[in-house]
């Protein structure tokens, strides 16, 4: 049951990123692209009732959590902006001072709470509400920088979760994205087992692939235990350069095109054929 409710935590999760960019999200639209991420999490739902129930009862906590925390906020930040003034018009230094220290506190909580909004809550890397609000123009479509995007998809991660169970796929996810954070802070879980990274201005795509190269070499350097059995693990990626203004989709495509041979190449050298 407890592994249940973690798989179903990571299937929301998915859903809720899959679904952000929608103008208008309805239940039976929900329920469906809920329902596909069960079928790729081997989860069994015995029927759409269930699925809408679950889906409403987790949407509604999720969403009751975070009107809770925002409103708790928007009525100290009203208190102390109150605060402020009649110190102001009193010159009490003293109340200023209080007012200072609440504020500061109330900001560690709106960073705390903004956080959790933008982070993926199995690996804590980025989400993809995250790429759209701070990278996106406000078409939610067009980049508003530019730089380097790199796609990283694992390699025969199915067979892992297959083999070992979700659990140790859970693991292996949250591994890799260490070590993607570990060359680069800007990482964001775009799907399953894809993960997105967005290098700054002036980074070249040669440099950006030798970054990834040593990276993945390293991590084809672990041995990973599981049920007392060992395995390896790596990952493909593909690289494409983005203007402000060039289309997310647009650079998805050519960083996916990007990493056709190189997931060719990486495949051959594993499996040996």
């Amino acid at each position: 049951m407890e592994k249940d409710n973690a798989i179903f935590k990571i299937i929301t999760n998915e859903t809720r990123e899959s679904t952000e960019p929608m103008e208008i999200v309805t239940p039976t639209i929900y329920a469906s692209v809920f329902s596909k991420f069960a079928d790729k999490h081997d989860l069994s739902l015995e029927n759409e009732e269930e699925i809408s129930h679950n889906i409403l009862k987790d949407e509604c906590s999720f969403l009751t959590e975070l009107q809770t925390k925002t409103s708790e906020n928007a009525n100290r930040l009203s208190k102390n902006t109150k605060k402020a003034i009649n110190a102001i018009k009193d010159k009490n230094d003293t109340l200023l001072n209080e007012v200072l220290h609440e504020t500061e506190a109330l900001r560690l909580e709106v960073e705390k709470l903004r956080e959790s909004v933008y982070k993926d809550e199995l690996t804590h890397v980025y989400n993809r509400k995250w790429l759209h609000d701070n990278c996106m123009q406000t078409d939610k479509e067009s980049f508003n920088q530019e730089g380097v995007l790199a796609m990283i998809d694992l390699n025969y991660f199915k067979l892992i979760n297959d083999t070992y169970g979700h659990v140790i796929g859970d693991k292996v996810l949250i591994f890799i994205a260490n070590r993607l954070k570990s060359i680069n802070k800007n990482v964001i879980r775009y799907g399953g087992d894809e993960f997105i990274i967005l290098f700054p201005k002036n980074s070249s795509i040669e440099h950006t692939r030798e970054l990834l190269d040593r990276t993945r070499e390293s991590v084809l350097s672990k041995k990973l235990k599981a049920h007392e059995e060992m395995f390896t693990l790596s990952f493909s990626f593909g690289v494409a350069s983005f203007k402000s203004g060039n289309k997310l989709a647009k650079v998805l495509e050519d960083a996916d095109k990007s990493m056709y041979n190189d997931k060719i190449n990486i495949k051959k050298r594993i499996t040996g054929i």
